[in-house]
């Protein structure tokens, strides 16, 4: 297998980053920051300077892009396709986009091979597979039609060969399948890419295509460790098999992104950076693992080069500008994690100027730009929940124009807010209005909606609290946790057994908050709320040497507490020098 290389160097994507913006005033200077304190980017670098990973030459003229280009780097893929000789590599270069889910980029792509061979019914099968968007926004109805169409030019266009027929009949009739039969649907599709796989073992994007299948079963799913072992079960060979193939990692990544497996991921988002740099997706992803494990320098690594890959983008008027917004989101949540406070509210402060810039006109369409809103509220909650501003996170706006999901992601807040400042009318006017727009936000395909239950089970404990009914209210927290435990907290938010803890020493309880936090610490490790709560739950429990240990790990991840301000870190630095003169 050869790697695809086309067109800009993974190199390149850091170099060109520098390149001026038309962003709102102050935005550019703070990203500027980010740049300097980051420029190096040491394990961004080595991993993508590794001999064994420099891409190769390979221009595609009009196909799939200009002679002068430069190298670029998406990972090794394989697929024969039985249309005209010239569009092999550009549909191949097409297949290694669409495995890092760089729809917008790998649409024109095989739009271009459709131009290039008009009969070539694979490249129809292909524009059909950038339809359907797991682990995002789904299927919606426009995109279901848009992929009806493509996948009934695929068929009309007769397919040489049993391979691609089935290919073709399997994405067929999951397209065609009445959005209500959505599980069902998608039970074939698996049975149907089980069948291709099995037919033809050695078709590589077989098997890769087959593991995105499993892997999306998981999303909503009873059983998250037994379907996902079982898209595990055929992607970890393939990513053992061929570890320079973009699929495999990125699907064991998102396979793996819940607290029970995220450590057996930790290979793949090690490795998945250097297989595909010049992906701001690829670069990004790693962080879900990094961030789920709390390895917060690795997360803030991996995102930044993010951020540097979509200015990349940008500058070269390509598509996926607007994911820069979610590295942005995971390098905040890092940043609070690290108790790194200028560099959090930099972050901060930058929200609205970089939300006003992604909604230009030009990026209308672009991956992320429906969610500039939901952003617009989530970076301003979690900044203030984490730092326990509690009014403050009362006084954030709604956007205008604002998607249902930041609805319901602002109500959130607020009822936890509410509930640590016992303000019961706050509490109900939030608690009704998340109810309200509970049932539709989970339709939209964003975090906050694809955990629902717990979210609205933690919506409701802080609402009793508030209403000083604490036994109900830690009975709903408990509840809402276990559900929580199985899934993991929606990426960057606070997990709702961290939750229970603090209510709990909210109600001066500390041995019993001390179990919660435990658990909370061994599924979202290093998280700073919890491992200075714990501290102070051990320490009124009697446990001196186990607080020491929370607090000796608070002062790890925090680098001694030489950039924040926050009491949490500056406690640790006093239970730990006392502790140490008793020695």
């Amino acid at each position: 297998m050869t790697p695809i290389s086309c067109s800009s160097s993974a190199v390149s994507v850091v170099r060109n980053s520098d390149a001026p913006h038309s962003y709102a005033p102050g935005f550019s200077a703070r990203r500027k920051t980010l740049k300097n304190l980051f420029g190096t980017l040491a394990l961004f670098t080595s991993l993508i300077s590794a001999p064994s990973l420099v891409a190769q030459h390979h221009h595609h003229g009009a196909e799939g892009g200009d002679a002068n280009a430069a190298i670029e780097k998406f990972g090794a893929v394989k697929m024969p396709i039985s249309c005209a000789a010239s569009v092999q590599a550009p549909f191949e270069r097409g297949i290694a986009l669409l495995h890092s889910f760089w729809y917008e980029e790998a649409v024109k792509q095989f739009k271009a091979v459709a131009v290039a061979d008009p009969h070539c019914a694979m490249a129809q099968w292909a524009l059909a597979m950038t339809e359907p968007r797991p682990f995002w926004d789904g299927l919606p109805d426009e995109r279901r039609k848009a992929g009806i169409a493509e996948i009934d030019k695929a068929t009309s266009l007769k397919p040489k060969t049993d391979r691609e027929q089935r290919y073709i009949a399997a994405l067929s009739g999951y397209l065609h399948a009445s959005p209500s039969d959505g599980k069902a649907a998608l039970q074939s599709y698996d049975d149907k890419m089980a069948a291709l796989h099995t037919a033809y073992p050695e078709d590589v994007e077989a098997t890769a295509f087959y593991g995105l299948a499993l892997a999306t079963s998981v999303i909503d799913t009873q059983d998250i460790v037994g379907d996902g072992r079982r898209a595990l079960s055929v992607l970890e060979p393939g990513f053992q098999a061929h570890p320079d193939h973009p699929g495999f990692a990125h699907y064991i990544i998102h396979t793996c992104d819940n607290p029970q497996l995220a450590r057996e991921a930790l290979p793949a988002a090690e490795r998945y950076a250097a297989i595909a740099p010049s992906s701001a997706h690829a670069l990004h992803m790693p962080g879900h693992i990094f961030a789920r494990l709390g390895m917060w320098p690795e997360d803030v690594t991996s995102n930044v080069a993010s951020v540097h890959a979509s200015e990349y983008a940008e500058k070269n008027h390509l598509g996926g500008v607007t994911h820069e917004a979610h590295a942005y989101e995971f390098l905040l949540y890092a940043y609070l994690q690290q108790a790194d406070d200028a560099e959090a509210k930099r972050i901060l402060d930058m929200t609205e100027p970089m939300a006003a810039h992604l909604r230009a006109p030009e990026f209308a369409t672009d991956g992320m730009a429906p969610y500039i809103t939901y952003f617009q509220v989530e970076f301003p909650s979690i900044y203030y929940l984490e730092i326990h501003d509690w009014q403050a996170v009362l006084a954030i706006p709604e956007p205008a124009n604002s998607i249902t999901s930041t609805k319901y992601y602002r109500y959130w807040a607020q009822a936890i807010a509410a509930g640590h400042l016992r303000d019961a009318d706050a509490a109900d006017k939030a608690a009704a209005a998340a109810q309200q727009f509970s049932e539709a936000a989970q339709k939209e395909g964003s975090p906050i909606g694809a955990e629902m239950v717990a979210t609205l089970g933690t919506v409701k404990a802080w609402q009793s609290f508030a209403h000083k009914n604490d036994d109900q209210a830690l009975q709903q927290i408990s509840a809402a946790a276990d559900i929580q435990d199985r899934v993991g907290q929606a990426e960057v938010d606070i997990p709702a057994r961290e939750m229970y803890g603090d209510m709990l020493m909210l109600e001066d309880r500390p041995g019993e908050a001390l179990v919660q936090y435990r658990t909370a610490l061994q599924l979202s490790p290093n998280r700073l709320n919890a491992l200075a709560n714990a501290g102070r739950a051990a320490e009124a429990s009697g446990r001196p040497d186990e607080a020491a240990t929370y607090y000796t790990q608070l002062l790890k991840i925090t680098a001694g507490g030489t950039k924040t301000q926050r009491p949490e870190v500056a406690h640790a630095h006093e239970f730990i020098n006392r502790q140490e003169a008793l020695l």
